[in-house]
């Protein structure tokens, strides 16, 4: 005979088992989204600090970024799952052609060098959207990536329409991407650190 009182599992609602099983399937680990978005954070910093005035400098610079970008959707392919494991090695092996591409031929072009990072822009937004969007049911922050690819989407096109202007502005669209990836990685950072650590249910 049962008993009269019986201990009820603990409930959970349709989010939290989402976001569950969001955290097991693609999802990395949230310190090393805050490492990374710490990292792209201090890019920024850097590149915005400095004067690069020759075409040279600056592909070496885009070129650096490119790779540790290359990098970083490397680490994350390991721990993505399904088709999203094929969307981050596009992207990484997109962000190692563009770098190699700029340290093959430094010497080229700004407008040259502009259309390089305005393919990368645009692909790389185009990616942040789709990821945004698949994930806008599990993850309350898919907001702040959709904004993100729509501004570099928005700034791939600006690039791709690069007619002589300044180094400095290279310089800054350089920066602007890697300070949206970086407030985009340790904002999710914290919001992954929920999802993968939830409080016990009560």
């Amino acid at each position: 005979m049962a008993t009269a009182h019986q201990t009820e599992a603990p409930k959970i609602t349709m989010a939290q088992a989402g976001g569950r099983w969001l955290s097991r399937t693609f999802l990395p680990p949230w310190w090393m989204l805050l490492i990374t978005g710490v990292a792209w954070t201090l890019v920024a910093i850097v590149l915005l600090r400095f004067d690069y005035t020759s075409v040279y400098s600056i592909s070496l610079l885009f070129g650096f970024v490119a790779i540790g970008a290359g990098i970083m959707e490397v680490a994350a392919l390991f721990m993505a799952s399904g088709w999203w494991k094929l969307l981050n090695g596009i992207l990484a092996l997109v962000f190692f052609v563009a770098g190699v591409l700029a340290f093959a031929s430094p010497g080229d072009t700004f407008v040259a060098l502009a259309a390089i990072f305005s393919f990368v822009l645009v692909f790389a937004g185009s990616f942040d959207i789709v990821m945004a969007i698949g994930a806008r049911k599990e993850l309350p922050v898919w907001w702040l990536q959709l904004i993100g690819g729509i501004i570099e989407l928005t700034l791939g096109f600006w690039a791709a329409g690069y007619y002589g202007r300044s180094a400095a502005l290279l310089v800054a669209w350089v920066a602007a991407f890697a300070i949206i990836r970086g407030v985009r990685d340790i904002v999710g950072a914290f919001r992954v650190r929920e999802l993968q650590h939830p409080d016990p249910v009560t």
